[in-house]
């Protein structure tokens, strides 16, 4: 005893010395602290990135992070877009171009922020699985020495008369709480008290394991449909045909890892364009209600022709891309001779869509003209009518009054510098006007079947007739498929760790000097389960039946159940 006083004595002396005057900072001061070096750091490191926190920091930080993604335009989207933001707000444009913030899903620090999730959660899942599924081959634990302090508690007894032992009750026992899914383990070696282990609930744990496991598996869908994935856009008037190549792109986008193999060389043609416009209400008279695209598809060169209808929210499949039917609008028919007399453009013209009932913008640009360039700009109306200020107006989307007014230029329309250019908008600063309603020459009128003589001998503009036009969106995402499906398993996941809940289950019985047979159980829950009291009925329940137990017999031989101290079962069990 003397020995470990003195041990005592020692261990509590101040580091610095056996001077009466030493204090504990003193003391703390002279301590030597292990020093961390690489690997330990990288340890540490690593045991911060894995655990379920980090996971879910930095889930909420990756949405916050795609917030800029919606407030400012996006290069990918919109190049054109994007060049005139940075035009219109010189201060701050450039800054932000510099910060990623017009390639917000491209971004280093987005990219950043997705690797490191892709990692945390594959650190969480992984080390999870392996706990788990040594648990599932483990055996049920021991069953504690007092069932009583458990939450869920009570008692049988089973009278001598029934003949029944208590080996023989404990194995009619281990039936019933197999045929509930308890993984049941009965332990003969008991002496004269028999028991039994069981346990359920595994599958919580193993949908929380494929939600997390799924969460990954989204994660990889999208970043293999951004990097293998592409999109683009396309205008088809009646009678085009869009071959699936890069030429046959209006705007293309392509995937980081995209290849020009992936593209299958499928055909749409669009035959017929039908709009129903409403007639009968009177709020939303003139208004279109329903759109449908005749088109004619191919899968290959060789493949035969096949019939379809486009429609809004309605696409079409053709080589593993989706084709979605976006816009729509009139494309006027025109010839244009120039000077010399030749035909330098003849074609249908796309309207760009500006107003009501259809008003819309036109441009035509005619380079081949000789001696000079020619351009015009203008509006199309479906069914014109004048106000009784001059102007003109639509009156009604369908082609009831069809009419083409136009202002002419000539010059040089800076198509040979190489700069690429809207083919909506005509930019007439350079140009020399010939026609508009401020020159003597005027304004030019068309309607369908009518031409007109541009001035200074500078060629001919006629109108032949109107066709429809659609714009598609087109999408090929190879990782589309996989992401709904392990977003589905991450639903079905989330609900099997809602509602499956994890417990224990434990009987014992034992045989009184008169020879009845005592049976007790207890039941205890992982967690909060608030379905656990329910269980316990059950399991009496049919714990009764199985033995034949009068239910006034049952209840008086069930005391109170006592409830479990803050520590549960025993430590010893």
């Amino acid at each position: 005893m003397s020995e470990r006083v003195n041990v005592k004595k020692k261990s509590s002396a101040p580091a610095g010395g056996n001077e009466p005057g030493a204090t504990v900072a003193e003391a703390k001061a002279d301590a030597a602290l292990p020093a961390l070096g690489p690997k330990e750091m990288l340890r540490w490191a690593w045991t911060q990135l894995t655990s379920m926190r980090t996971a879910l920091f930095l889930l909420l930080l990756l949405a916050v992070a795609a917030v800029p993604g919606s407030l400012f335009p996006q290069r990918p989207a919109n190049p054109s877009v994007v060049t005139q933001y940075i035009k219109d707000n010189p201060d701050y444009g450039k800054l932000l171009d510099s910060l990623q913030l017009y390639d917000v899903y491209s971004s280093a620090w987005f990219s950043a922020i997705y690797l490191l999730l892709f990692i945390s959660l594959i650190g969480c899942v992984v080390p999870r699985a392996i706990a788990h599924y040594k648990a599932m081959r483990s055996q049920p634990p021991r069953t504690p020495k007092r069932l009583s302090r458990l939450p869920e508690y009570g008692t049988l007894v089973i009278p001598a008369d029934a003949g029944i032992p208590a080996s023989d009750a404990i194995h009619s026992a281990a039936g019933l709480l197999k045929k509930r899914g308890y993984r049941v383990e009965v332990r003969d070696d008991d002496g004269a008290r028999p028991s039994l282990g069981a346990e359920r609930g595994f599958l919580k744990e193993v949908g929380n394991l494929v939600f997390h496991t799924s969460l990954i598996g989204v994660l990889v869908s999208v970043a293999v449909g951004g990097l293998f994935g592409y999109s683009g856009q396309r205008i088809l008037v009646e009678g085009d045909t869009f071959v699936n190549t890069l030429v046959g792109y209006d705007q293309f986008n392509p995937g980081t890892n995209f290849q020009s193999g992936q593209l299958q060389p499928y055909s749409v043609q669009l035959d017929k364009f039908d709009i129903t416009f409403d007639r009968e209400s009177q709020g939303k008279f003139g208004q279109p209600i329903d759109f449908a695209a005749a088109v004619t598809t191919k899968e290959n060169p060789e493949a035969p022709a096949k019939q379809e209808t486009l429609k809004v929210n309605d696409p079409i499949t053709l080589g593993g891309t989706s084709i979605y039917l976006t816009g729509n609008g009139y494309a006027p028919v025109v010839t244009i001779r120039d000077g010399d007399g030749n035909v330098a453009m003849q074609g249908p013209v796309v309207a760009k869509l500006q107003g009501d009932n259809y008003y819309s913008s036109v441009v035509i640009k005619v380079p081949d003209a000789k001696p000079d360039q020619l351009g015009f700009a203008g509006f199309f109306l479906p069914t014109a009518f004048v106000s009784n200020d001059g102007v003109s107006f639509s009156g009604d989307p369908e082609l009831f009054n069809p009419q083409l007014t136009l202002n002419s230029y000539y010059g040089d329309l800076g198509l040979n510098d190489g700069a690429p250019q809207n083919v909506f908008e005509l930019d007439v600063q350079d140009l020399t006007p010939l026609n508009a309603r401020n020159l003597d020459a005027g304004g030019i009128t068309l309607a369908p079947g009518t031409s007109y003589t541009l001035p200074d001998g500078k060629g001919t503009i006629s109108f032949d007739g109107v066709k429809r036009y659609i714009g598609v969106d087109i999408h090929h995402n190879p990782g589309q498929l996989y992401a709904l499906v392990f977003a589905l398993l991450a639903v079905a996941g989330l609900i099997l760790s809602l509602y499956v809940n994890r417990r224990r289950a434990w009987v014992r019985t034992g045989t009184h000097d008169d020879g009845r047979t005592m049976v007790e159980y207890g039941l205890l829950a992982r967690g909060e389960d608030h379905r656990l009291a329910a269980e316990a009925a059950a399991l009496r329940k049919l714990l009764s039946e199985e033995w034949q137990l009068a239910d006034d017999q049952a209840a008086k031989s069930s005391p109170t159940p006592t409830p479990a101290g803050p520590q549960g079962p025993e430590k010893d069990q």
